[in-house]
């Protein structure tokens, strides 16, 4: 089963349509059985670019398309309609193999990111009934901070309670966005993936626009980054790659 994250697309002053035009193409060749999209459709919140964002989005074929709101999606008042334009469920299932559940964290009009206990219970409530399913949770916030990508003071508020709850109902992987940054995270047998931003100027620590292919096979996911327009490999290539910022100047 192949699965495909975007994030951050950010319709407005910022969006590339031709890297997105270019992500549409790519997309359809690959005919993945699910999009997930991890929030901050637009820049603002605002109608028109919840309108735009969703003309762009019905561009990507794909029978299922799982699309989360971010925290620019909920300001000014995008809140009010962003379900409006993006109505979807909290959990899917795939081919009786994979289970997807997605976790809202954008608030109105704040930065930072909550989970919440009521969501944190009913994840470890529902997944108890989920036995030999690979578990995916999908949100906009990052569940822990990532390198190259300045203050945590809007991380999940919450992020403690959260990473048990994931880790009490043998959640296998989580997919996160927000910080623009591709990277990867393995806490044991929890794996925590961010994609980088698919098609804005706003970049942090990568340079490139990208998103996340997925392979999930026997229980297993093999997650690549693909640049946009450009090479396929390893996420995890990217952590062992990685030297920071302060070592390439010495």
């Amino acid at each position: 089963m192949q699965i495909v994250q975007l994030s951050d697309i950010h319709i407005g002053s910022l969006f590339n349509q031709n890297v997105f035009d270019t992500l549409v193409e790519e997309i359809e060749n690959l005919k993945p059985d699910a999009i997930i999209i991890t929030g901050d459709l637009t820049d603002d919140g605002l109608l028109f670019q919840f309108e735009r964002a969703q003309f762009e989005i019905n561009k990507l074929a794909c029978p299922n398309k799982i699309v989360l709101a971010g925290n620019h999606d909920y300001r000014h008042t995008g809140y009010l309609v962003f379900k409006k334009f993006f109505p979807s469920k909290q959990i899917y299932e795939l081919e009786d193999e994979v289970v997807i559940m997605t976790l809202g964290t954008a608030r109105p009009d704040r930065d930072e990111g909550e989970v919440g206990y009521r969501q944190n219970k009913w994840m470890i409530e529902t997944l108890a009934k989920c036995e030999n399913k690979t578990k995916i949770i999908a949100m906009h916030h990052h569940l822990i901070g990532i390198p190259d990508t300045g203050t945590d003071k809007i991380i999940i508020l919450d992020a403690g309670d959260t990473l048990m709850a994931c880790l009490q109902s043998k959640v296998d992987l989580v997919l996160c966005g927000h910080k623009h940054r591709p990277w990867v995270w393995n806490l044991g047998s929890l794996e925590i993936a961010y994609a980088g931003t698919a098609s804005s100027t706003r970049f942090r620590g990568f340079f490139e626009n990208a998103y996340n292919i997925l392979d999930v096979r026997n229980g297993k996911s093999q997650i690549d980054i693909k640049i946009v327009g450009g090479k396929r490999m390893p996420l995890l290539n990217l952590v062992n790659k990685y030297k920071p910022f302060l070592e390439t100047e010495s």
